[in-house]
């Protein structure tokens, strides 16, 4: 074996960049972030020293061959060419971890069972003797992986993933991973918090994970030191001489350490968790240095001094739960407001709306995965000046104000005469005949009317819907479960403000009475040009949303928080297009919104997704639609970003996508945003970035809803263009042909 090494450290889901920090600070050399991953160099000692202190990383791999595996056959030989009695005894047990990527060999199990079969082959050709497979226990554990038909085989060094620390064997109802509590501690600020003698607390400790890491971190006590076997324990090249070197220095550190280890406390409601907790600090040998009892949220206090404070709150697994939530989040900041000022906190949760109910304003607030769910950790210093009060109701908004008014006034209103009759006439024809095609196309939300008459400028989608979450107005029984969206478009300053009011209160009373449904499923939007934050405000705090079906998937919407409802129905045909091209390949939606085109990918068959997003909102927004659609895992990847930006840190990374959506705003002045953006001005420059990250043969739909666009098609002349425009505009929208303009584009 040679002396020096490449290793890859695996990592979880968003955890790369603290990882690489974690194995620079233990002086392994030649630390590289990769993706799922970082590599680093060394001898054998650095993996010894990565698998024993490494309190972020799932396995430390050694890689040992890459060849080409375009199919089985393949496969085969490149494992059988493999020296394997330079690693493992032909007496011994291994195991076979596989994974598959982009390739041709997609069946896991058979990938596992192609590489075993190599494996056995080669000991009985050159040992007369074949190794046993243990799953369960093996002495060697083998790990392969298969991205673009091209293997990588790996010794994984650690055996079982290094969160399992040998101490947790009670888990409770929803634990974090030690790993993934490990990161939590470290974006928290903890180990300089604990080096200055600050104190911990966890109000919520459940089985007591992170008042547990928090000790091990702050003892400078190695994770490893309570793992009973690492994977390298079978392997021929191990150097248990040397490994217990490492093992003897880590155990006199950790004796020091706890010696010197501040206040650490936990605490629960819950007896069992509470009995779980005790049993796990136990096993850790953190009895006497770990405090854990029975006590609410309401009745935690402070012992004396100062430090920091962080709690893994329930957070709900659907829509709407955030309402029966709520009162434990006010609970939490009113005990913090009251009783712990000066102190740290960190509340990491996977509703960030519930952080809003700590009454606390944010220093910091990261992004960090639990399993495939994307949760936010914030970051709160407790002092006054960060304080504000999360009302129960929230005023109403001018917006708010303004409809309710209207809708008062439509009351009045005679629709069997006057100009209202002409409005509801034209509404009720327009139901008739785009009412008769969406049921014959099995379309349940559409454009109804798009300022067909020039006295009545407004727009009015349908929605058909299949349930609520939240209170407010949902189909109640009985009733039919309709909503109706209006935008008034703004009025050009030549008409009279009055009469255009006027008009508009005709508008909300022929609705419900066309259409037979309760003013209260009739929403109110105002249409104007919005410059700077303002184009981002929200219009109310509702929180309720709607379910409904399109293309057979389902989708949230909200028909009072935002300018737009969550679905551009314009798109309707765009997103049957994207879910058509989307088969078998990786999809890349940028400026994505609520991820609607990334469920239609997904159902398409797309391989893996990225959705990237400056706004954190739609972003939570899309990974509900995702679930909504039972879409799960670490396939779709969900990153907050300005897309501008990160275009420019991927367009190194050529070929990675093989479709992918762009519909940027026409402009953008976000204080996120470096500088302006301004589509017609910009829209070469962003073209030629996204397709620098398609793979040979990918394809790029550009869209854009500015109405005077045009494309630079000489300055992309070395391009494919397509204009879709016509093919995806919907017969709905036919009346307004430059609702979208949109383009596939390929080299």
């Amino acid at each position: 074996m040679p002396s020096s090494h490449r290793f890859f450290a695996t990592a979880p889901l968003g955890l790369e960049l603290l990882l690489a920090q974690e194995l620079r600070d233990l002086g392994l050399p030649e630390v590289v972030e990769r993706r799922a991953g970082v590599a680093f160099g060394g001898n054998l000692e650095a993996a010894y020293k990565a698998c024993l202190w490494s309190r972020l990383a799932n396995r430390i791999l050694l890689p040992i061959a890459h060849f080409p595996a375009a199919s089985p056959e393949a496969l085969y030989a490149g494992v059988h060419a493999i020296d394997w009695g330079l690693h493992l005894d032909p007496g011994a047990s291994f195991a076979v971890d596989f994974a598959s990527s982009r390739s041709v060999i997609t069946h896991t199990l058979f990938g596992a069972q192609k590489v075993k079969d190599a494996i056995v082959d080669h000991f009985r050709a050159h040992h007369g003797l074949r190794p046993s497979v243990d799953l369960a226990r093996p002495d060697l554990r083998v790990n392969v992986y298969l991205d673009r038909d091209q293997a990588t085989v790996s010794l994984d060094l650690s055996g079982e993933s290094l969160h399992k620390r040998g101490y947790r064997t009670e888990g409770g109802k929803a634990p974090l991973k030690e790993n993934l509590a490990a990161a939590i501690l470290l974006r928290a600020g903890w180990p300089e918090i604990a080096a200055a003698g600050g104190h911990f607390i966890d109000p919520m400790c459940g089985s007591g994970t992170l008042p547990i890491e928090a000790a091990l971190m702050a003892a400078d006590f190695a994770p490893g030191l309570l793992r009973p076997s690492f994977g390298f324990f079978g392997w021929k090249a191990h150097d248990p001489a040397r490994w217990l070197k490492w093992v003897a220095e880590a155990k006199a550190r950790a004796e020091a350490g706890l010696k010197a280890l501040p206040p650490i406390v936990g605490y629960d409601l819950d007896r069992q968790a509470v009995r779980n907790a005790l049993g796990n600090i136990e096993r850790a040998g953190l009895r006497g240095h770990v405090h854990v009892e029975r006590k609410s949220v309401g009745d935690v206090r402070p012992r004396h001094g100062t430090g920091l404070i962080v709690v893994n709150p329930p957070y709900g697994e659907r829509l709407g739960d955030e309402k029966a939530l709520e009162p434990l989040y006010r609970e939490l900041g009113e005990t913090l407001k009251t009783h712990f000022r000066g102190w740290r906190a960190s509340v990491f949760t996977g509703n960030p709306e519930l952080a809003f109910k700590v009454g606390l304003r944010a220093l910091r607030q990261y992004a960090l995965y639990n399993g495939a769910l994307e949760c936010k950790l914030f970051n709160f210093e407790i002092a006054e000046e960060r304080f504000f009060v999360p009302h129960e109701g929230e005023p109403p908004t001018e917006a708010q104000r303004k409809a309710r008014a209207l809708f008062r006034k439509a009351k009045s209103v005679d629709l069997d005469a006057g100009p209202a009759e002409m409005f509801a006439n034209r509404l009720r024809k327009n139901l008739r005949n785009l009412g008769r095609w969406a049921r014959q196309n099995g379309i349940s939300c559409y454009r109804l009317y798009d300022a067909d008459l020039p006295e009545y400028a407004v727009a009015v989608d349908l929605y058909q819907g299949t349930r609520s979450a939240g209170s407010g107005p949902g189909p109640a029984p009985g009733e039919p479960p309709l909503w109706a969206h209006v935008q008034e478009y703004e009025a050009p300053a030549t008409i009279n403000p009055a009469r255009a009011e006027s008009r508009l209160v005709d508008v909300l009373a022929a609705i419900p009475a066309v259409l037979e449904i309760p003013p209260r499923q009739v929403f109110l939007k105002i249409r104007r040009r919005q410059k700077g934050a303002a184009q981002y405000a929200k219009q109310a705090d509702s929180g309720r949303f709607h379910e409904v079906e399109e293309g057979g998937l389902k989708f949230w919407v909200n028909f009072e928080d935002y300018l737009d409802t969550g679905l551009f129905l314009d798109h309707r045909l765009t997103r049957a297009l994207i879910r058509e091209r989307a088969a078998g390949g990786s999809f890349l939606n940028l400026f994505a919104y609520t991820g609607t085109a990334t469920v239609y990918a997904a159902k398409g068959g797309a391989t893996a997704t990225t959705t990237v997003d400056m706004s954190r909102t739609y972003l939570d927004w899309a990974r509900r639609n995702l679930e909504l659609n039972g879409l799960h895992g670490g396939r779709h990847a969900l990153l907050q970003a300005d897309c501008l930006e990160w275009l420019s840190e991927a367009a190194h990374s050529h070929g990675r996508y093989d479709l992918i959506f762009l519909d940027p705003p026409t402009f953008s002045t976000s204080k996120r945003m470096k500088g302006t953006f301004d589509v017609q001005r910009d829209h070469v420059e962003l073209i030629r970035k996204c397709a620098s990250l398609l793979v040979p043969g990918g394809l790029l739909i550009f869209s854009t809803n500015h109405r005077k666009f045009r494309l630079d098609t000489s300055a992309l002349a070395d391009f494919r263009v397509e204009d879709i425009t016509r093919r995806t505009t919907p017969k709905d929208f036919e009346r307004n042909p430059r609702i979208h303009y949109c383009w596939m584009i390929g080299r």
